[in-house]
């Protein structure tokens, strides 16, 4: 009982976080594995839990969402999902003990995106220009990244477009909502189909995230937005610094 009450309120807290800015998995996730869920099941319930505020975000922001200029939609909808399915995959064809020691690089590297993804992505636009191809073969990596793992995938996704050079980041944001549940629902196909979710924790999270999600739409227009912004990149960080500890302390 303990455990589900410390889960509930994980996810309220993350999808207040998803409603906010993002990076809710970072909360989700190590509360599964406090809670005794091991890694792997962890990430995909992590993964179930949170999918139905990714399709809510994506249907209230549907009338924003629009075609790439130069790659067509259908084809990036396909390597998203292939990327999604792929990821997933290898996820549940890595052993547990190897992918115990990869999780705090995931989560230093979830971390870094969300903290510096934009500002490194403005750098970086200065000196690249990315073409259709290249496009395409980064929407699939990330498609990957986001159905093994997927931590501030979407902080990934839009400072991958914007350096594919997209400005407009009202359609840019409303774009990384659909993507992302994209490459999120095919991987929670395969979670499920493999026996991989622990479903009376993920019940009480994805009750909670959606509480969570109108609550953190409430808690956007007391706070500032910087603010929210810099409390979860502090917590990003401090988890992943105990997730460090705990696997090579």
């Amino acid at each position: 009982m303990t455990s589900l009450i410390l889960l509930f309120f994980a996810g309220l807290v993350a999808g207040a976080m998803n409603a906010v800015a993002g990076g809710g998995s970072f909360v989700t996730f190590p509360a599964l594995i406090y809670a005794g869920v091991p890694s792997v099941a962890a990430n995909a319930s992590s993964t179930v839990a949170l999918l139905p505020g990714s399709i809510a975000s994506a249907w209230k922001l549907r009338t924003l969402i629009k075609p790439f200029p130069y790659v067509h939609m259908g084809v990036m909808v396909g390597v998203t999902l292939l990327g999604g399915c792929t990821g997933a995959l290898l996820l549940l064809y890595t052993p547990a003990a190897g992918f115990d020691a990869l999780v705090p690089w995931l989560l230093l590297t979830g971390s870094l995106a969300f903290a510096f993804g934009k500002q490194f992505g403005d750098w970086l636009r200065r000196f690249v220009r990315i073409g259709p191809v290249l496009m395409i073969s980064g929407q699939f990596v990330l498609g990957i990244y986001g159905g093994y793992f997927g931590g501030a995938v979407g902080i990934m996704m839009m400072a991958f477009w914007m350096l594919c050079g997209l400005s407009d980041i009202r359609m840019v944001n409303a774009n990384k909502t659909l993507f992302v549940g994209i490459a999120n629902s095919i991987a929670v196909v395969l979670f499920i189909c493999y026996g991989k979710v622990v479903w009376l924790p993920t019940c009480v999270m994805m009750v909670a995230t959606v509480i969570g999600g109108y609550s953190g739409a409430v808690l956007t227009r007391v706070v500032s937005a910087g603010t929210l912004r810099v409390g979860i990149v502090v917590l990003n960080f401090g988890i992943t610094i105990a997730f460090f500890i705990k696997t090579y302390a």
